[in-house]
């Protein structure tokens, strides 16, 4: 599927010039594959990628909007949402498809003040002990690292995920290099299921 993906989604945004940035996974990734690509640079941060994406402020108590957001809000740093905890932000990029996953949403947990992603993958269900090996292998030891639920109704694995628990995360990172970061772990992650 992620290879599908790749040429179906990076081959034709490069030769267009869309796209003249690749994360080191996704670098690796296409060398491993084959997949033709050329004039690109391999970065740390992809989080310019993310400038697309739809960003929506909700109450996480009635699901209310508060405001679309325009791109300018992923230059904020993510310690917006400590001060801010009865908000939550929705998520929709074409990398996150990329990847499985139809969008993600960002909050702070009301109980414990950890940083959380939550969002459905797009895996089949016997992919379930490969994705518990990798994230068990490649997140902090945390009493609480992620939770993942086999949902048989939409077919998806409903994955929360403590981004405390992550290795590169930071409270100053901006909310653009936090997607960065979570897309590039979740790139690793399907890329090990799939093998």
């Amino acid at each position: 599927m992620l290879k599908d993906k790749m040429n179906e989604v990076f081959v034709p945004l490069i030769k267009e010039q869309e796209v003249r940035e690749l994360g080191k996974n996704e670098a690796a990734f296409v060398k491993e594959h084959e997949i033709s690509i050329d004039r690109v640079q391999i970065v740390e941060d992809i989080s310019s990628r993310f400038q697309e994406a739809y960003l929506e402020r909700s109450h996480k108590e009635t699901d209310e909007a508060i405001a679309i957001e325009r791109a300018t809000f992923l230059k904020e740093k993510i310690h917006y949402f400590k001060k801010n905890m009865s908000e939550f932000l929705y998520i929709e990029s074409k990398w996150f498809e990329v990847l499985g996953i139809e969008s993600i949403s960002l909050e702070v947990d009301d109980v414990f003040g950890t940083y959380e992603i939550m969002g459905g993958l797009l895996l089949k269900k016997k992919q379930g002990d490969k994705m518990k090996e990798f994230l068990n292998a490649h997140l902090l030891d945390q009493d609480k690292k992620y939770s993942l639920m086999f949902n048989d109704k939409d077919g998806l694995w409903d994955l929360n995920l403590t981004l405390d628990a992550v290795k590169d995360f930071s409270e100053e990172h901006s909310i653009g290099e936090v997607l960065s970061i979570v897309y590039q772990l979740v790139f690793n992650l399907v890329e090990f299921v799939e093998k």
